[in-house]
């Protein structure tokens, strides 16, 4: 590390990105482009929480991107950059800024890394499992929040199904908070593959209780006992549960609203369901 006037430490990074060049505008695709994302099995990690549980969890890195102008960096980064064996690519403030997608101050630390892609059948489940599912969401940014609901109330597993947003979008790895790197997040084609992961399930002699979440669902949310093994299913923001996600719950809830709202949005709606489970099984 160099050393700043102010007596504090700079990395020393062999390799330096000061213009846009050809690996600049290959991690700046990352924040758009799903195709190249998915290409390369690499994303973009930004943000002080996402980093810090990505590390705790020990995500794969490829990299770690550090500003190189400006003040110096905290002792948090330094202390990060220093606890890594993995490339470490020194970065101007300015393009810093871009990949962070800040307006004002570049962040001090950015990391590339490596997607995973979790399948259903290697996942690890309690004997009460609950695996939320999330069908063909839209937004990154909501399917990030119910990610991030999903781990604070205990669930396993968060599967998106269909063709929607990609967990690994800078919206949902901010939205999450970083608890996309502490649970598995599955993605699968279609609804058959739930219920052939419940039969196989039921086989080996864990039973999984599909319950639905819609305004016109048979049961008050409280009503329904979420003892048991559980896939809880969150409908698209738009449509809602689809026609075959219909007739494949055992049961659909509803969420009793008052107000002028005619609904809650699928995140606000997951997050209340989740919490009625926690509250039932505490």
């Amino acid at each position: 590390m160099s050393r700043t006037p102010s007596g504090r430490h700079r990395p020393v990074s062999s390799l330096l990105v000061t213009t846009r060049n050809a690996r600049f505008q290959q991690w700046q695709s990352y924040l758009t482009n799903r195709a190249k994302r998915t290409k390369a099995g690499r994303f973009l990690i930004q943000g002080v929480r996402p980093l810090n549980l990505a590390m705790e969890h020990d995500w794969p890195i490829e990299s770690l991107l550090h500003r190189i102008d400006g003040p110096p960096l905290s002792d948090w980064a330094r202390d990060l950059l220093a606890s890594r064996s993995v490339e470490q690519v020194g970065v101007s403030a300015e393009l810093m800024a871009e990949l962070g997608e800040k307006t004002t101050t570049a962040p001090e630390l950015i990391a590339v890394a490596k997607t995973r892609a979790p399948r259903l059948k290697d996942l690890r489940l309690q004997s009460a499992p609950l695996i939320v599912v999330f069908d063909r969401p839209t937004s990154p940014g909501n399917l990030g929040t119910l990610v991030r609901s999903a781990n604070a109330f205990g669930a396993d597993a968060v599967v998106v199904v269909g063709h929607g947003a990609d967990p690994f979008d800078p919206q949902s790895v901010r939205a999450s908070t970083g608890s996309l790197f502490a649970m598995p997040v599955v993605t699968v084609s279609s609804v058959d593959d739930i219920l052939a992961f419940r039969d196989a399930r039921r086989t080996s002699g864990t039973d999984l209780h599909i319950v639905g979440t819609d305004e016109t669902g048979s049961v008050t949310i409280d009503s329904h006992d979420f003892g048991g093994g559980t896939v809880l299913v969150i409908g698209n923001e738009t449509r809602g549960m689809s026609a075959a996600w219909r007739e494949a719950c055992d049961t659909v809830v509803n969420i009793p609203i008052g107000g002028a709202a005619s609904s809650l949005g699928a995140p606000s709606a997951g997050a209340v369901a989740l919490y009625e489970i926690a509250r039932q099984r505490r």
